[in-house]
């Protein structure tokens, strides 16, 4: 049951947390960090992207999806070891799979983004799990999968006439994340191309999508090299373990204190002098 909170007011340290959470989530995109390492802007978009290396981008992207969707639904219900998450470790191993992509370029990446995606995911199931998201819940599997259509940051959502903003994007997916959740309760996990799963990865996508474009971007810069590569994909990963801390620390306070209560506080911050 949420916690009764006098005159509709979250606890002075409670909105704070909520304010670093909105701070994460609607500013902190991954051109940014991208800029700092280059020390030049990354302004990539799908659109901007060789033909070649657009079409290989929608294939990794649907790719990786498809295969986060399979490990999210299929094992993330066996990962519920207890302690803090294992942030460093997952970080690491994305790094590794990234050098391939500095080494050898646009070429690797149907191989290598399916890898690190994954990897993400993982990382991003452990610290749901740590911020007390039951894993075995088909809601909170998909939730992990939520995280990457999160990106603080962008400018613009997919659609123009869309609500930018965190709860907007929440509430953009609620109804494909109910037909999905439905649809496995009811047929089980077996085929991940059905119609809503399908629907579901395709909105994650074409978010995702804008993301990745970012990152080959930066990748396809001659001179970064497999150390470059390596270097992206480690940002590429604290990128969404960040989102990942904030959507989780949301979700908490929702069940502590009540969505209603917490998606107005949020929409207070920034408008008020809180």
């Amino acid at each position: 049951m949420p916690n009764e909170i006098i005159e509709g007011e979250l606890p002075e340290d409670v909105f704070a947390e909520l304010r670093e959470a909105k701070e994460t989530l609607e500013h902190h995109g991954l051109a940014d960090r991208l800029t700092e390492l280059m020390g030049a802007p990354i302004t990539a978009s799908i659109k901007m992207l060789p033909n070649i290396a657009e079409d290989a981008l929608h294939t990794a992207v649907d790719k990786s999806l498809q295969a986060a969707l399979k490990v999210a639904l299929k094992t993330l219900g066996e990962e519920t070891k207890a302690g803090k998450p294992k942030l460093i470790s997952h970080k690491i191993m994305a790094g590794m799979s990234g050098a391939a992509g500095g080494a050898f370029g646009l070429s690797t990446v149907a191989i290598e983004l399916p890898v690190s995606t994954v990897l993400i995911l993982r990382s991003i199931a452990d610290i749901a799990r740590s911020q007390g998201e039951d894993l075995k819940d088909i809601q909170t599997q998909l939730a992990c999968l939520e995280v990457f259509a999160i990106d603080g940051g962008t400018e613009s959502d997919v659609d123009d006439d869309t609500e930018i903003g965190y709860f907007a994007v929440r509430a953009a997916m609620s109804k494909q994340v109910a037909d999905a959740s439905k649809y496995v309760l009811k047929h089980g996990i077996g085929d991940t191309a059905a119609p809503p799963l399908v629907k579901l990865l395709q909105l994650i996508g074409k978010r995702f999508g804008v993301v990745v474009s970012e990152k080959l971007t930066a990748q396809a810069i001659p001179v970064i090299g497999a150390v470059g590569g390596a270097l992206i994909n480690s940002y590429f990963i604290d990128h969404y373990q960040d989102l990942a801390r904030a959507h989780f620390t949301v979700r908490r306070l929702e069940r502590e204190y009540g969505k209603a209560l917490v998606e107005e506080s949020y929409r207070r911050i920034g408008t008020t002098d809180e």
